[in-house]
């Protein structure tokens, strides 16, 4: 009504409509109308300064609205399906195809839904769940963590471009805020970038700390569905002594202040550095928050954070533990037929009866500790990419062995089996690749009297040359002067024997 009370004092003043109009942004008929309607009612004409009251010209108005024609809306047939679908939470465009597939009589517009769904949310008004409510903690006992996206930018350890994060932890002081930054150079931001942090200030929150901020954040890598994280944040609060409690995701308005911190300093610092490498980026970083980020003057208090930080906040803190938290990944990790987990591009052997299973995998700096459920199976040595740690009792017992591609290895075993086995594994001499008489003549390559160096059969074939006993030869039948066609397993591949070539069938 404070416009048309404008409206009314200009048009005294001997304004013209168009004039109007212009200064108070309005359509020029929507002027006329309404000087119309107070004209009707005798209150147009008058001083500039005694005006109609505004409950005076609001009843006007109503009356006014109420007398004219009414606009029925194309889909108030369905207002009650529109509004039970709406109450189930099918949005306009939801409905609008609902409609238009089920309703042979439907002819509204997608327009027509939206209108109706905003006045049927008009006239129910405020709920009870959409205040939000202000929690406020004393100094020292809730410090919030987020996390942003800050680009890509060059790894000098690895040589190439790599995802990175800004990670935040918002030291909450009602209403100012310490920011401390990492930029963390990680597929998947978590607890290392935490310990980073608290690492970084000497002092860690109290028992109630921790609070993960929500959706694609800190929080959304520590929600209930998600055991691999919690499982590393866990013994990261175990290790500081306090408490992680994750805003729950896809809930904006359980969201902290963390938020504002992040988008500060995407704002401010990436938005001006120019990036080198992650190890200069993270040393501006660091000069930035000292410099810029802890003195600047907070809009809220109208002081600088760090004055209040020194003033109210790290007294109320804990210090930290002697020892530095080691930072732990849990992974799962399929054991293949190899009887192998990869982890990081390394090969961790696990005992063969749990082929194909999922195994939880808890990766340090220096160790690989493999677990089935609560049962802790093995734990290995960490190795670089491409490395392979095999423990031999990990393997079936009956095969262990076909792994085995050196000499010494058969000639051990050969000796244990008993001497006779020994002599004949001394005497034969076994070739990786297929061995040619007509080209592998003991002259072409060996000097006279010498033996070639000669690496084992393959698995089954040295196996078998070790435990299999000798069978005596058959006698020839006095009848026919045959012998029986010897079994398949007493084939032997070419041998040398005393210098020269000859194959063996026996």
């Amino acid at each position: 009504m404070h416009r048309l009370q404008e409206v009314i004092r200009l048009h005294r003043m001997g304004e013209s409509v168009r004039r109007i109009a212009r200064q108070l942004a309005m359509g020029r008929n929507t002027i006329r109308e309404y000087l119309g309607v107070v004209s009707t009612a005798g209150l147009l004409e008058g001083a500039a300064d005694a005006l109609p009251e505004r409950d005076v010209l609001a009843s006007l108005v109503r009356e006014h609205e109420a007398a004219g024609e009414v606009t029925v809306s194309t889909v108030d047939t369905w207002r009650d399906e529109i509004a039970r679908l709406r109450s189930q939470g099918a949005g306009p465009t939801a409905i609008h195809d609902h409609l238009r597939v089920n309703q042979p009589d439907y002819s509204g517009s997608l327009s027509a839904i939206k209108r109706l769904c905003l006045r049927l949310e008009n006239n129910e008004g405020p709920k009870a769940t959409d205040v939000a409510l202000r929690v406020e903690t004393p100094p020292g006992d809730v410090a919030q963590v987020d996390f942003g996206y800050a680009g890509k930018r060059y790894d000098p350890v690895r040589g190439i471009l790599r995802k990175s994060w800004v990670f935040v932890d918002d030291a909450r002081l009602q209403p100012a805020c310490v920011l401390r930054c990492a930029l963390i150079r990680r597929s998947r931001p978590g607890s290392g970038c935490t310990s980073r942090l608290l690492s970084t200030s000497a002092v860690c929150p109290g028992d109630r700390a921790g609070q993960l901020e929500g959706r694609g954040g800190a929080g959304g890598l520590c929600v209930d569905d998600d055991p691999l994280i919690q499982r590393s944040y866990r013994e990261l609060a175990r290790h500081y002594g306090f408490q992680i409690d994750p805003t729950p995701p896809r809930s904006p308005e359980k969201k902290g202040k963390v938020e504002a911190g992040v988008r500060y300093v995407s704002g401010n610092f990436l938005r001006t550095w120019e990036s080198t490498d992650i190890v200069q980026d993270q040393a501006a970083l660091e000069r930035w928050t000292m410099e810029v980020s802890d003195r600047r003057v907070h809009g809220t208090t109208a002081r600088r954070p760090i004055e209040l930080f020194e003033e109210a906040e790290r007294s109320a803190l804990i210090p930290l533990p002697k020892a530095r938290f080691e930072i732990v990944i849990w992974k799962l990790a399929r054991l293949h037929s190899d009887s192998h987990v990869q982890v990081d591009g390394a090969f961790y052997s696990a005992p063969w009866k749990h082929l194909h299973q999922d195994l939880w995998v808890r990766c340090t700096k220096t160790s690989i500790a493999i677990w089935l459920g609560e049962e802790h199976l093995w734990t290995h040595a960490r190795l670089p990419r491409g490395g392979r740690s095999t423990v031999r009792e990990h393997l079936p017992e009956h095969r262990r062995d076909w792994c085995e591609r050196s000499r010494s290895h058969w000639d051990g075993r050969a000796k244990r089996i008993g001497p006779e086995r020994s002599k004949r594994s001394s005497l034969r001499s076994f070739d990786r690749r297929r061995l040619d008489p007509a080209t592998s003549r003991a002259g072409d390559r060996h000097a006279p009297g010498d033996l070639p160096q000669r690496p084992c059969l393959q698995g089954s074939q040295a196996c078998a040359a070790l435990r299999l006993p000798r069978v005596p030869r058959p006698e020839k039948h006095p009848a026919e002067g045959t012998r029986p066609r010897a079994p398949p397993w007493r084939a032997r591949a070419s041998v040398v024997e005393g210098g020269t070539l000859r194959s063996s069938t026996h």
